[in-house]
């Protein structure tokens, strides 16, 4: 191996590989460069800050924009499949957080597309080892996956309910009291439908006020319908995952706790232990 193939290796296993010291430094010192470059168009979005310090502001973009662009190079060349790695997840992430900056230098605006480097920061999970904590979210995904039906239908009624409201709040207010249209009606019946109450447009009319208070109670009545399904998916998932059984011969999973055959091909859940005999005293059989 000669020392630029055994260069370009110790390279990838700096970048590429977090279950070592110099990877998880690696990582590290990333973290704390995308938390600067996120810091800094926090803080340049502030108009006061940003026309006292715009050419500060400018320069420290451009410097973080060239070290992400070196370490995209970087890993693009110690990768053992360079189109692979640009292709993947982490890769198209990595590109994304060097695009904004270079288009910032010829159109200002887009110096705040640089928020997307938060995205980078799902590099933490390497770092801290939570990936295993992400199989739990399995339990979320399942929950999501049986209540989509149920949700669907719960979004399908208050879109009609929101639609009704809306469209007689504009027959009763009118345009003289700001329901201008009836999709301005119906932005007032799902601002109020949810609680949320900006208070733009209200109701003058005894019969809109009307109205409008059957509309909260409706709003305070079934807020909660989508928790409560989420929430009973959710319990269902967790309540199956922790009473599955994994048949050794088909892959079968979710049997119930007490289950000792498999329900699909009635093979044994658990290997039979063969019974010891107790020893007998010496003399006696």
């Amino acid at each position: 191996m000669d020392s630029n193939t055994r260069w370009r290796e110790q390279l990838r296993i700096i970048i590429f590989q977090s279950d070592t010291k110099p990877g998880r430094r690696f990582d590290k010192i990333l973290l704390v460069i995308i938390l600067c470059s996120l810091l800094v168009a926090i803080i340049d979005s502030i108009e006061s800050v940003h026309r006292q310090y715009a050419d500060l502001f400018a320069w420290i973009e451009w410097g973080l924009t060239f070290i992400f662009a070196v370490e995209y190079i970087l890993r693009l060349y110690c990768s053992p499949k360079p189109l692979k790695y640009a292709f993947s997840f982490y890769g198209l992430i990595d590109l994304l957080a060097i695009v904004p900056g270079i288009l910032a230098i010829y159109y200002s605006d887009a110096q705040y597309l640089l928020i997307v480097r938060v995205v980078r920061m799902l590099r933490i999970f390497r770092v801290l080892k939570l990936s295993p904590y992400l199989k739990q979210a399995n339990y979320l995904l399942a929950a999501l996956q049986g209540s989509k039906q149920k949700i669907i239908v719960f979004l399908v009624t208050v879109s009609t309910l929101v639609t009704v409201f809306g469209t007689l709040m504009y027959v009763v207010e009118g345009p003289q009291h700001g329901f201008t249209s009836i999709p301005k009606g119906i932005y007032w019946a799902i601002v109020t439908l949810t609680t949320v109450g900006f208070g733009d447009i209200v109701p003058k009319t005894p019969v809109g006020q009307i109205l409008s208070s059957l509309v909260m109670i409706t709003g305070y009545s079934i807020i909660a319908v989508p928790t409560g399904i989420f929430t009973a998916e959710l319990a269902n998932a967790m309540r199956g995952g922790q009473l599955e059984h994994h048949c050794p011969v088909c892959a079968k999973d979710s049997h119930e706790h007490s289950a000792a055959f498999c329900s699909r091909c009635g093979n044994a859940l658990f290997p039979k232990v063969d019974s010891i005999p107790a020893s007998t005293p010496s003399g006696k059989t």
